[in-house]
């Protein structure tokens, strides 16, 4: 059940938010895990016991972790369940697969079922169990707080990924306000506009780009790059505002998870700015106890290659996943190796900067979307090489609609920090009211543009 689809907007969301104003006290936790888990079973009943199994195996490394010598053996347990479980279910059949490909074996594939929202509630779990390691009081009382931090419907199937002390905060909150539901409201609308009127025309260009094989040519390759490089940040960030949004609706507070990426001057900061739950995942849980930048530039190189490497498999097991990745760690560990920080002190240094990056990201998105690494080449040689205009991609171009390329100049234009920029310079009381408004417009819009046409699944629901 997405965000964005009918069933939500006007069932489930509108019941979930009145039981929890009618619940008070230990009742509203209660009622918050009872439509939780109700939202995870509508979207596939099959994964609730791994997600139970997940939620209670770290309710039970936090409860035992202080009463216990063998810290390390505990949390080492933990974590190696939690890998397994991700690994049975996501990446058993990759491996056997490759295996068979590569050795000519023949090892039968497992068909497990991948438990919705599999990468992300493990991940909040192994989160919850070393935040406790290494600090005793970070527990939760209650096996039902663990609960409902790993089950919580607006995050369990697509993040962002939080940590049990910043969502434990909401637990004992009072009765959510008038102003905090609208700011709620206004946020979730911010994000449905972005799926709806930007993500949701960008795909129509992309889809076809990528379907076009050998019809190719330059100039729809490039624009297929460019337009897939737009609906995946307006699809995850669009999902994202609509997840923190729920979060304020409900009294919880959600981190951020984008701040502009595409403003970026190097891949670093790029992942500074990108699906930042993630990032700090890995760089608290994986980078960091790696050694970080702490033991010399080589080691540092290796770190980031090893980090992003294992970052891409987590989005799939699929070698394109991989390649992107590794693309990603190779640039990251360049970086590294070069005084990047004083080439940009010069604004043609940081302008260069900002190109490459582009350059870099949309390419690496090209590979991310691709079925195959053969779809990948086919796509990434036409963008360079394809210059011999095709009757395929002529015609591709002619159908392209004046309302989707609207859409593609407004994704151009809000994926830099523009409302910031007006915010700053126009706030006042009327700038907020006029938000609220310009918020119930773009809701009306949004759902006239869902009656006309079929959305697509949120790109990181796959994940």
């Amino acid at each position: 059940m997405a965000f964005h689809s009918a069933p939500f907007l006007f069932f489930f969301l509108p019941a979930a938010w009145l039981l929890s104003l009618a619940a008070s006290g230990r009742g509203r936790k209660y009622v918050l895990i009872a439509v939780s888990l109700t939202f995870y079973a509508c979207g596939q009943w099959q994964g609730l016991p791994c997600l139970l199994l997940s939620a209670a195996v770290s309710c039970a490394a936090g409860f035992f972790m202080p009463r216990v010598q063998a810290k390390q053996a505990l949390l080492a347990g933990t974590l190696v369940f939690h890998l397994l479980l991700l690994g049975a279910f996501k990446y058993l059949d990759f491996f056997t697969g490759s295996l068979n490909q590569f050795l000519g074996t023949a090892i039968p594939a497992a068909g497990l079922l991948a438990p919705l929202g599999v990468s992300f509630f493990t991940f909040k779990s192994m989160s919850y169990a070393v935040d406790v390691y290494r600090d005793e009081t970070a527990g939760a009382r209650r096996f039902s707080d663990v609960l409902l931090y790993i089950s919580f419907f607006p995050q369990v199937t697509s993040g962002p990924i939080s940590r049990f002390g910043q969502f434990a905060k909401g637990l004992d909150c009072p009765r959510v306000g008038a102003e905090q539901t609208a700011r709620g409201l206004r946020r979730f609308i911010a994000g449905f506009a972005k799926k709806a009127l930007i993500s949701e025309m960008a795909a129509t260009v992309v889809n076809t780009a990528f379907s076009l094989g050998e019809g190719l040519d330059v100039r729809m390759a490039w624009l297929g790059a460019i337009a897939y490089t737009l609906q995946i940040y307006f699809d995850f960030s669009g999902y994202s505002d609509m997840a923190i949004g729920l979060g304020t609706l409900l009294g919880f507070e959600t981190p951020e998870n984008f701040d502009y990426p595409y403003i970026s001057a190097s891949i670093t900061e790029f992942w500074r700015r990108w699906h930042l739950s993630l990032s700090h995942w890995f760089r608290d849980y994986l980078y960091f106890p790696l050694g970080g930048g702490r033991r010399g530039t080589a080691r540092k190189c290796l770190n980031k290659a090893i980090v992003f490497l294992l970052c891409g498999l987590w989005h799939g097991a699929s070698w394109t996943f991989v390649l992107w990745g590794a693309w990603h760690g190779l640039l990251s560990a360049v970086e590294s190796a070069l005084p990047m920080e004083r080439l940009q002190e010069k604004p043609l240094g940081r302008c260069l900067g900002h190109v490459y990056t582009l350059l870099a990201v949309c390419a690496g998105f090209v590979v991310f979307r691709a079925a195959s690494v053969g779809e990948a080449a086919v796509v990434l040689r036409a963008m360079f090489t394809g210059f011999a205009l095709s009757p395929a991609s002529t015609l591709a171009l002619e159908r392209i609609s004046p309302a989707v390329w609207c859409a593609l100049g407004a994704g151009v234009v809000l994926s830099l920090p523009v409302g910031p920029w007006l915010k700053k310079r126009l706030d006042g009381p009327w700038l907020e009211l006029s938000s609220y408004a310009g918020a119930a417009a773009l809701f009306v819009l949004c759902l006239l543009v869902a009656a006309g046409s079929s959305f697509q699944p949120f790109i990181y629901a796959q994940f």
